[in-house]
């Protein structure tokens, strides 16, 4: 993390720093927020880094666990069902929407996501690799909800993102390969160019019924994994 620059807003430089950080995976999911060294690497004090916390907790971007320490928020399989199902809800209407709405332009931009995630999942896997995958799945969905031109989906998209970010970001640093957006991306564009809706529905169910599969899979070793390490702590 870079030092904060004092330009703007002292807590919300300070909260925005915190949210990539934990967003990017630089604070891993569990990982213990200790004030003062926080305040040491963002070279401010620690009234700011207090206030940057309630925000945190209050998108669910941290929380306190059992033992009263405050750590980067993880899911459990029930979370990431309901984040899922919730996900699942929202994107039918967008791609339903994006059927009909989506501009020549948009779809040139939607093609792009599509072309460069193919290309990146052909080179050797990498942690920067994982996140920039991670980013290009967010863009292509958010540029789907932008083109059924549904403004409030695009509001209840955001609030779930977030937290869809740092769920998959739990579970790809155990397994790079949960994240297939290649193959099931290019099915979604191919059937939003057709401008044919059944299809659409149908391959955006696909892919993230197939993406909740794989990530509660994960999630479920996770917890096990942090269970035994726990223990051995104990």
């Amino acid at each position: 993390m870079a030092a904060i620059e004092r330009s703007l807003s002292l807590q919300e430089q300070t909260y925005q720093a915190l949210r990539v950080a934990i967003l990017s995976g630089e604070l891993a999911p569990g990982e213990r927020l200790i004030e003062t060294q926080l305040a040491q690497r963002l070279q401010v004090s620690r009234t700011p880094i207090r206030e940057a916390i309630r925000q945190l907790q209050h998108s669910n971007l941290a929380t306190i666990d059992a033992s009263g320490t405050l750590r980067v928020a993880t899911f459990s399989k029930i979370d990431a069902i309901q984040l899922y199902d919730c996900r699942i809800a929202l994107e039918y209407l967008s791609v339903t929407g994006a059927c009909e709405r989506i501009t020549a332009l948009q779809l040139t931009e939607l093609e792009a996501f599509v072309t460069q995630a193919e290309k990146m999942m052909q080179s050797k896997f990498s942690q920067l690799t994982n996140f920039q995958l991670l980013d290009l799945d967010y863009r292509f969905h958010r540029l789907l909800a932008k083109s059924s031109g549904n403004l409030w989906l695009m509001s209840l998209l955001d609030q779930v993102f977030d937290q869809m970010a740092l769920l998959r970001i739990q579970t790809m640093q155990q397994n790079p390969e949960v994240l297939e957006v290649c193959t099931e991306h290019r099915r979604i564009y191919q059937a939003v160019v057709d401008r044919d809706t059944d299809t659409a529905v149908r391959a955006i169910a696909t892919h993230l019924m197939a993406s909740k599969e794989r990530v509660v899979q994960e999630v479920e070793q996770f917890v096990q994994r942090s269970s035994h390490q726990s223990r051995r702590e104990i």
